[in-house]
């Protein structure tokens, strides 16, 4: 009887493994499959910390890894991440995910961090990229370059008629693709704009897109290294105030008044790190990102306490 009682868990834990494992691979809008082996010329690797092995996680353990995500929205998500990397492991095979917002991201990257077994490749296909797609396997097996990222330059004569990022987007969403097949675009001015997809798509944009708004358009494919792209232009400055609270500082951030910003959370007009804001006394710390929807991006610098208690911080706004 001592006996049974000691294997009895162990027993049972690969019982529900092989259950578990034995399923068929069920895809979801966020997840695709290639059987090629990876890694990226744009790379952020992941270091696996040895806390637990993801081919012995059990329910109990993931909602512990889960429990850990700080953005509640991203959990679901995460989660549907968090199996894939129990797949990869077990067949030793490479996944990847469609593009990923950024909170999304850099969530399931916290988690993943946690698992010895498993290594994680971020690549949105140029360094400031703010969408990414998450390729996940045994650190050995990512080791060639696949072709996860495309991207596609889209041109006509937008200077009598200029263009938006939404003007883009909504061109291309009017074709029928999904937004987590897109990554980031990158406004070229009065030439156009530069789309980033997953390869398996470019033909089908290139043959179906033909206007943006009322401006006629047509599509090539160029290679990553043509990309054009600037770093983002900021301006820095200080600014005092009593709490660190999100209203106080995109209030000083953006110039408007606090009541106007109470009234943007309320509207669902103001994101932290990408997430939608909906109390007006959130604290911020360096490092924070704040968005509010039509007037732009503001980063929290370096944050001190004043001699009266008060706090100095840095702020930088993206032009």
């Amino acid at each position: 009887m001592a006996a049974a009682s000691v294997t009895s868990p162990w027993l049972l834990r690969k019982a529900f493994q092989a259950l578990a494992f034995s399923q068929p691979l069920h895809t979801n809008k966020h997840l695709s499959f290639y059987g090629n082996l990876c890694s990226f010329p744009f790379q952020y690797p992941l270091r696996s910390s040895g806390l637990c092995h993801i081919s012995q996680v059990i329910k109990g353990d993931n909602d512990v890894l889960l429990k850990g995500v700080g953005d509640k929205s991203a959990i679901e998500e995460v989660k549907h991440i968090l199996d894939t990397a129990r797949r990869a492991a077990t067949r030793r095979e490479v996944f990847h995910t469609d593009f990923l917002t950024p909170p999304v991201l850099k969530e399931s990257m916290i988690v993943l961090q946690k698992l010895a077994d498993v290594k994680a490749v971020a690549q949105g296909g140029y360094p400031q990229a703010e969408r990414c797609r998450l390729s996940i396997g045994h650190s050995e097996v990512l080791t060639n370059d696949p072709n996860v990222v495309a991207a596609i330059n889209i041109s006509g004569n937008f200077s009598f008629q200029p263009c938006s990022h939404g003007d883009f987007l909504g061109a291309i969403l009017g074709k029928g693709i999904a937004r987590e097949k897109l990554g980031d675009i990158i406004l070229q001015g009065e030439k156009g704009a530069h789309v980033l997809i997953v390869p398996e798509l470019v033909d089908f944009l290139m043959s179906t897109l033909d206007k943006v708004a009322n401006v006629s358009v047509s599509c090539t494919q160029i290679p990553l290294l043509a990309l054009e792209y600037e770093p983002p232009r900021t301006q820095s400055f200080k600014t005092i105030e009593a709490s660190l609270r999100v209203d106080a500082l995109a209030s000083a951030g953006f110039k408007i008044s606090r009541s106007k910003l109470v009234d943007l959370i309320s509207n669902g007009d103001v994101r932290v790190n990408w997430a939608t804001v909906t109390k007006n006394g959130t604290t911020l710390k360096t490092g924070d990102i704040i968005s509010v929807s039509g007037k732009g991006r503001l980063k929290i610098g370096e944050i001190n306490s004043t001699k009266k208690g008060k706090f100095s911080v840095e702020l930088i706004r993206y032009l």
